[in-house]
């Protein structure tokens, strides 16, 4: 049985999709689940800053260069939840690199990040190459539990193929009036290119207020359903994931939000808020 492969698309740049993919996969990870991060972002290669040590190969050298090299010799153990000693990513038994990612994690999370020079990342745009991109995230359906792949706004080869080839998308927007709005603008070039969107990530940045509640009932994105407000938190890339301990604000967010975006439940629990909690406004 092949797990579930989801999209996260952002509405813009720089709206935190590629954190919210590392803090959804976390999340799986915390429920026991192995997940795997595909990064279709080739321009930003935002992921390969969650990984640890040394990114060689990476996504785009087995398009291209290596496409006969299994996908697990790009998988990389994310950083930023345990100890660094923990996630050298050194190579284990017969030569295979330890992966296991956060010990302390009932589940693991690996990373397909795409790091390169740009001749190689030109080469990796191409739309032979997206064909494979969709092969390779097929790939990872077989071996892990849920496949994440980080997608940045639909506009290239690559994000195309992540969009049309996983079995739910989900956009990523700021949560502002500004970012709603872009979201109904990639929910339409979703949908030129013969996809569509499952639901909506609303994402604060860090100096704005949150709602108070999980789930923005008032605002749709025009998908038929709540979007997701995910609250903000450090932005910086060592405080990554924040999801895979804590029982705070975020932590439910992206709960409620990984159940949304894989339209699944998790088995993490939350302890009840005490009363004094429940009453502070």
């Amino acid at each position: 049985m092949q797990a579930t492969t989801l999209a996260l698309i952002g509405a813009a740049g720089g709206v935190g999709t590629t954190r919210t993919a590392v803090e959804l996969a976390a999340m799986g990870a915390r429920d026991g689940r192995r997940v795997a991060v595909v990064d279709a972002a080739f321009t930003t290669q935002g992921l390969s800053e969650y990984v640890a040590g040394r990114v060689e190969p990476d996504l785009t050298a087995l398009l291209t260069d290596d496409p006969d090299a299994a996908l697990s010799a790009a998988a990389y153990p994310l950083i930023g939840a345990g100890d660094a000693a923990r996630r050298s990513g050194s190579a284990g038994a017969g030569g295979e690199r330890d992966v296991n990612g956060d010990p302390d994690l009932p589940g693991r999370v690996d990373g397909v990040p795409a790091r390169a020079p740009f001749e190689r990342v030109a080469r990796a745009k191409t739309a032979e190459a997206a064909r494979k991109l969709a092969g390779r995230i097929d790939e990872a359906a077989t071996t892990y539990d849920a496949v994440v792949v980080d997608a940045a706004p639909a506009g290239s080869n690559e994000a195309v193929a992540a969009a049309t080839s996983v079995d739910r998308a989900v956009a990523v927007r700021p949560a502002t009036v500004h970012g709603h709005d872009a979201a109904q603008r990639l929910r339409g070039r979703i949908a030129d290119v013969g996809g569509s969107l499952d639901s909506t990530l609303a994402v604060d940045r860090p100096g704005t207020a949150g709602s108070g509640d999980a789930v923005d009932r008032d605002d749709t994105d025009g998908g038929g359903s709540g979007a997701v407000r995910v609250p903000a938190t450090d932005p910086e890339v060592a405080a990554a994931p924040t999801a895979a301990k804590g029982d705070d604000a975020y932590a439910r967010a992206i709960a409620a939000a990984y159940e949304a975006a894989f339209d699944t439940s998790l088995g993490v629990e939350f302890p009840d808020p005490g009363l004094v909690d429940r009453v502070t406004p």
